[in-house]
């Protein structure tokens, strides 16, 4: 699979119509390739104007359609007694824990914002049961903070999210983002270029563990951005836009003093293929991980678990009830999320490899009451060549 690289380096000397200084270079357009190189850079107050990257939303039209899958799926599993395998191709790639070490920095945000979170908390769930809700899909989920107790944001797996700031033309932005390896974040396409436009946004800087302002390891820089040539053309399948089936980037971040932030935080394992999906049926367990701007004005991690299925109708997308909205695009979806056990009398599980993503956040519904949210199947020909060509020029950071 041919790849559209963005490349940032140390100095720069045009401008495009965006505002965003640097050079494009096309001598390698023949090979599929085209890189840009820029000295964007956010400030500090750029982090307290951020705002949400807006969730790509589809509309109705597709909705009966991937309701109706979801029942037969879930009800053909529930009837079904088969134990055939799948057929398809799956490679797995696992990930690590990190020693944890922390390099705490504090970045500025909207004080109106972190008033409005710091006045809610005292409404935080006290030890109860949480029901599991629903939207108008009839698919069950549970959106909650991150946060137990006390917080979450430097314990793995939690650690290896975060928060992925950038700039179109002079505004900030945010999407959600996780590492898959030391060096190297996944995120959504449509975080790192517009589909179909063939310019890619800019200045990117990733903060795992992001909380109400505080980056306990730091903030990196990105240095190069890749992303699925069909999708930065516009010739990628698609539902106007929004539901793709290639709706995936990867960004290799700089190192300091050669290391990358996955040394301490750890990073999150990936999977391509059938890999963590019931063989007939397609379901599967998924935990979303994201900073959804209308859960506490996107301050804080969000955690949301629901069954998954595969829409053959949504260009393969997995579909889950969840309630995030913009800003938790490029969230990671993860199977088995949490510490693996030690097994002491119990069997081992089928795919039960532990915090294996399986696609990122890409896309909801304009009708805000469906309550599901959309994923491009991770396949050998994105994920897969994102992640070569990425490790292929950027080995220190894999």
């Amino acid at each position: 699979m041919i790849l559209i690289l963005l490349i940032f380096a140390a100095e720069a000397n045009s401008s495009d119509s965006s505002g965003v200084t640097g050079n494009v270079d096309n001598s390698s357009k023949a090979l599929g390739v085209t890189s840009f190189t820029n000295t964007e850079k956010i400030q500090l107050k750029d982090f307290s104007n951020a705002t949400s990257m807006e969730l790509p939303l589809a509309t109705s039209n597709s909705l009966s359609s991937a309701k109706q899958e979801w029942i037969d799926n879930f009800t053909s599993s529930v009837l079904s007694e088969s134990n055939s395998e799948s057929n398809q191709f799956s490679i797995v790639e696992r990930g690590a824990i990190g020693n944890g070490k922390l390099s705490p920095i504090t970045v500025p945000v909207n004080k109106s914002d972190s008033s409005m979170l710091l006045s809610a908390a005292v409404e935080t769930q006290t030890g109860d049961f949480i029901s599991q809700g629903y939207g108008t899909s009839y698919q069950p989920f549970t959106t909650v903070r991150a946060d137990n107790s006390s917080p979450t944001n430097t314990s793995y797996p939690f650690r290896a999210s975060g928060k992925l700031f950038f700039k179109i033309g002079g505004s900030t932005y945010v999407c959600s983002a996780s590492l898959i390896k030391k060096g190297v974040i996944v995120t959504a396409a449509h975080c790192v270029a517009q589909f179909g436009m063939q310019k890619f946004y800019s200045g990117w800087q990733f903060i795992p563990g992001y909380r109400n302002g505080s980056a306990p390891y730091g903030t990196w820089e990105a240095q190069t951005a890749y992303v699925v040539t069909k999708y930065f053309d516009g010739t990628d399948d698609c539902n106007s836009g929004v539901v793709c089936r290639n709706d995936i980037a990867v960004i290799v971040l700089k190192s300091k003093n050669r290391t990358y932030p996955g040394t301490n935080t750890g990073w999150y394992g990936y999977n391509y293929g059938d890999w963590g999906f019931t063989p007939s049926e397609q379901l599967t367990q998924i935990t979303q991980i994201g900073y959804p701007v209308g859960l506490d004005n996107g301050l804080l991690m969000q955690r949301n678990d629901s069954y998954g299925f595969r829409s053959a109708s949504l260009f393969d997308n997995t579909v889950i009830g969840s309630n995030m909205n913009g800003g938790s695009s490029g969230g990671p979806w993860i199977n088995n999320f949490g510490y693996e056990p030690v097994f002491t009398g119990q069997s081992s599980t089928i795919n039960g490899n532990a915090n294996i993503i399986i696609g990122v956040t890409s896309w909801g519904y304009t009708d805000s009451g469906v309550k599901q949210q959309g994923a491009s199947p991770f396949t050998s020909d994105n994920i897969g060549s994102l992640v070569n060509s990425a490790c292929s020029s950027y080995p220190s950071a894999c």
